[in-house]
C-alpha cells in the first residue's frame, strides 16, 4: 500500500508492544519477562544518558575549551578522572575530594535558590489580601487559604498539647487540610499514570493500523 510502514518500522512498533506488554505483567505477579523489560529499559536508559552527556557536556565545555587553550578547565578534568577513582578499591579514596567540592557547590547554591523558590515564595503566596479584592470569592479563597496555612502549622506544634480547647481544635482542623492536600496530591499523580496508560493504548492502536496496513488490509 501506498502509506504502508516499512519493515523496519514495523519491527521497531512490535518491540516497543512487546517490552510494553511484558512491563504489564507485573500486574499479575513479578516474572521475567517484567525483569527484561525492566533491565533492557535501565540499560538503555543509562547508555543514552550517557552519550547525552559527553556530546552536550563533556565535549562542548572541556574538550573543545581544552583545544582552545583554556587551560583552567584542566582542573575539572582532573577532579573528574578522581571521581572515577572509585572504581579501583586502593584509590577509592581520591573520589571524596571531587565528591565534597560537588556537596560545597550545590548546597551552596540550593540554600539561596530553596530560600527564594520554597521559603519566601510560599510565604509571599500565603500573604493574601481579606478585603478590597474586587470581589468576595476572591476574599473567601484568600480566607481559606490563610486559615489552610495556620491550622496546618499549629498541627506541627507539637510543643502544646492538643487537647479540646481552641488550639487543639484548630489543629485537627489542621489535619483536615493536610489530608485534603495529600489527597489532591495522590489524585493529580493517578490521573498523570493514567494520561500515561492512555497514551500506551493509543500507541497500540497506532501499531495495529500500522501492521493492517502492512499487510495490505483494510
Amino acid at each position: 500500500m501506498e502509506n504502508a510502514p516499512a519493515f523496519s518500522d514495523m519491527i521497531g512498533m512490535w518491540t516497543g508492544v512487546c517490552l510494553s506488554m511484558c512491563i504489564f505483567s507485573f500486574l499479575y505477579k513479578d516474572n521475567p519477562f517484567y525483569k527484561l523489560a525492566e533491565h533492557i529499559f535501565v540499560g538503555v536508559s543509562a547508555g543514552y544518558w550517557m552519550c547525552i552527556g559527553y556530546w552536550q557536556v563533556i565535549y562542548p565545555d572541556l574538550i573543545q575549551r581544552l583545544q582552545g587553550g583554556d587551560w583552567r578547565y584542566l582542573i575539572a578534568a582532573v577532579l573528574g578522572i578522581m571521581l572515577l577513582m572509585r572504581i579501583f578499591p586502593k584509590c577509592a579514596w581520591m573520589e571524596r575530594w571531587p565528591l565534597a567540592f560537588m556537596v560545597g557547590i550545590f548546597a551552596g547554591y540550593n540554600i539561596v535558590y530553596t530560600m527564594q523558590a520554597q521559603i519566601l515564595k510560599q510565604i509571599e503566596a500565603t500573604v493574601l489580601p481579606l478585603w478590597g479584592t474586587g470581589s468576595w470569592q476572591t476574599a473567601c479563597i484568600n480566607l481559606i487559604v490563610l486559615a489552610g496555612v495556620l491550622t496546618g502549622l499549629m498541627y506541627f506544634y507539637f510543643s502544646r498539647e492538643h487537647d479540646n480547647s481552641l488550639w487543639g481544635k484548630s489543629a485537627r482542623l489542621g489535619v483536615w487540610i493536610l489530608m485534603i492536600s495529600f489527597g489532591a496530591a495522590f489524585g493529580y499523580t493517578v490521573m498523570a499514570r493514567m494520561s500515561l496508560f492512555i497514551g500506551r493504548v493509543m500507541f497500540f492502536q497506532d501499531v495495529w493500523r500500522a501492521t493492517v496496513q502492512f499487510f495490505g488490509g483494510s
